[in-house]
C-alpha cells in the first residue's frame, strides 16, 4: 500500500509595506541598478510594528485551508519553518496553533533556515507516510527584516518578509503527490560562512546577519545541482521531465546558475525573488503559491523545489502536483 502526501491547497502572505531599491538607496550607499546586477531585486515587503511572524504564518495557512476547504480542526500536523520565530521559547508554530483555533494533534519549528521550507515539507511527509497524522499544514514564514544591518548593504539589499503555505493530505493508490526528497548538511564546510552575530545561548541577542557572498554563491550552485541530479536519478527522472522548477529565492544569479548546469530553460523556473527578494524560509512556498494561483503550475505537473541554506544546508523535493 502506497501512501502520498498530497497538495490540497497552497496560500500566502506579502506584508503591505512595499520597499523600493530606490528606498534603499537613500539611507545606503547603493542603486537601483548596482542591486539588480547582482541581485535581480526590485523591491521587498517589510512586516509592519507588531507585525510578527506568527501573524504572517497565519495568514498565509488560513488562506491555504481555504483554498483546500477544510477548517483548523482537519489538521493534526502543524510545521512553522522560521529562522525569525517570535520568542526563543514556545515554538512560532504552537502561536500559529492557537490562533487558527486548531486544538488537537502536533505543532512545533523547523530550523534549516532558507532550505527550511524543504525541510519541512520532507518531515511531514514522512509523518503522513507512517501514519502518525493524516493532514498537514506546513507554513514557511519569516520576518527578516529584524535580523538585518540596515546599514550594511551587503546584507540589507537582500531580503524581505513574508510567509506561504500548503496543505498536505494522506491519499492512498494515487500517483500525486510528494514523490522525494533529499536533504543535506555540511556544517564543517558551512557554519562560519553565513550566520547572525548573536544567539540566546552565546550573546543573548538575536545578532544581525553576516555573509560570505562569493562563498556561499559558489557552494550554492555546485551542491544544488548535485541534489536536483541526485533525486532525478534515483527516480529514474531527466531533466527534461520536470515541468517547473521552484527554487529558493535567494538570488536570480544562482538560479539561473543552476537552471543552466541543469540544461532548464528560463520558462520552466518560477522566480519572484525581483518583487519579493530573499524571505528565507517563506520563498518557495510563495513561488508555489503564485505560480498555483496564475495558473503556470496544474495538476498533473511534475515540480522540482530546491534550496541551499545557511549551515551548509540543503535539499530537494519532487512532487507530482
Amino acid at each position: 500500500m502506497t501512501i502520498r502526501s498530497i497538495i490540497r491547497g497552497t496560500g500566502s502572505y506579502l506584508p503591505a509595506k512595499r520597499v523600493t531599491n530606490d528606498d534603499l538607496a537613500q539611507v545606503l550607499d547603493t542603486t537601483h541598478e548596482w542591486i539588480v546586477a547582482r541581485t535581480g531585486i526590485c523591491a521587498r515587503h517589510i512586516a509592519a510594528p507588531g507585525e510578527y511572524t506568527s501573524d504572517l504564518a497565519t495568514k498565509a495557512a488560513q488562506k491555504a485551508l481555504d483554498v483546500a476547504g477544510l477548517t483548523a480542526q482537519d489538521i493534526d500536523l502543524l510545521i512553522v519553518a522560521t529562522t525569525s520565530p517570535d520568542h526563543t521559547m514556545p515554538a512560532t508554530a504552537c502561536h500559529v496553533q492557537k490562533k487558527l483555533g486548531m486544538t488537537r494533534g502536533a505543532a512545533f519549528d523547523q530550523a534549516a533556515v532558507c532550505g527550511g521550507f524543504v525541510f519541512a515539507l520532507a518531515t511531514a511527509d514522512a509523518f503522513l507516510k507512517q501514519k502518525m497524522a493524516k493532514t498537514a499544514l506546513v507554513i514557511g514564514a519569516e520576518t527578516m527584516s529584524r535580523l538585518l544591518d540596515w546599514t550594511d548593504r551587503t546584507t540589507a539589499v537582500l531580503f524581505g518578509d513574508g510567509a506561504g503555505a500548503v496543505v498536505l493530505q494522506a491519499e492512498e493508490h494515487t500517483d500525486r503527490g510528494i514523490i522525494d526528497s533529499l536533504l543535506r548538511t555540511d556544517g564543517a564546510a558551512g557554519y562560519e560562512q553565513l550566520y547572525t552575530t548573536g544567539g540566546p545561548s552565546t550573546t543573548q541577542t538575536t545578532g544581525t546577519v553576516c555573509m560570505n557572498g562569493r562563498e556561499v554563491f559558489r557552494n550554492a550552485v555546485h551542491r544544488l545541482e548535485e541534489a536536483v541530479q541526485e533525486i532525478l536519478e534515483k527516480n529514474g527522472l531527466s531533466q527534461d521531465e520536470i515541468d517547473w522548477l521552484v527554487p529558493h529565492q535567494a538570488n536570480k544569479r544562482i538560479i539561473d546558475a543552476t537552471a543552466k548546469k541543469l540544461g532548464l530553460p528560463d520558462a520552466k523556473v518560477i522566480h519572484t525573488g525581483a518583487e519579493q527578494a530573499n524571505t528565507s524560509a517563506a520563498s518557495i512556498p510563495l513561488a508555489l503559491d503564485q505560480a498555483v494561483r496564475d495558473g503556470r503550475i496544474r495538476q498533473g505537473d511534475l515540480i522540482l523545489c530546491e534550496a541551499f541554506a545557511a549551515g551548509y544546508a540543503w535539499g530537494s523535493v519532487l512532487i507530482r502536483m
